[in-house]
């Protein structure tokens, strides 16, 4: 009976060891999330976010492309007022993005046409950028979420 114990164990510890080293040399990936929902959609917004903060939170590279009412996200009152339902303050979400590395690309047209200056992003991870970065980030992404 205690042999049968001791094989049991063994098996056991030898089953945790790899199923701890297939997690620890998992592949590390990509993300693009692209955003077009804005404050006027705090659900779906917040969501977008707690997903690129969940992919950090696990290792891997993010990427936010926020085109349409979506770059208004960024502002720091958005960034402040902005809870989904179930889905979590922007901000917190935010912070952890920034905290991890991640990068935010904002539509230079959406923002031009909303008034957004370089004073709302300054000191922030982000960039003003063109549709060829959409692309360029899109094709270089092991995968991509939209909302």
């Amino acid at each position: 009976m205690i042999r049968i114990k001791q094989m049991l164990l063994a098996s056991f510890l030898l089953l945790a060891g790899t199923i701890s080293h297939a997690q620890s040399t998992q592949k590390k990936m990509k993300f693009l999330i692209h955003v077009t929902c804005g404050p006027d959609n705090p659900t779906k917004a917040a969501l977008a976010f707690l997903v690129a903060k969940t992919a950090t939170d696990e290792g891997h590279t993010v990427a936010l492309f926020l085109a349409g009412d979506a770059v208004t996200l960024l502002k720091d009152s958005e960034l402040d007022k902005v809870v989904g339902l179930g889905t979590g303050k922007l901000r917190d979400h935010y912070d952890a993005i920034v905290k991890a590395g991640g990068k935010f690309y904002l539509s230079g047209m959406s923002s031009k046409a909303r008034g957004l200056s370089d004073a709302e992003i300054a000191g922030k991870p982000a960039e003003f950028a063109m549709p060829t970065v959409l692309v360029r980030l899109a094709t270089d992404s092991d995968k991509m979420f939209t909302y």
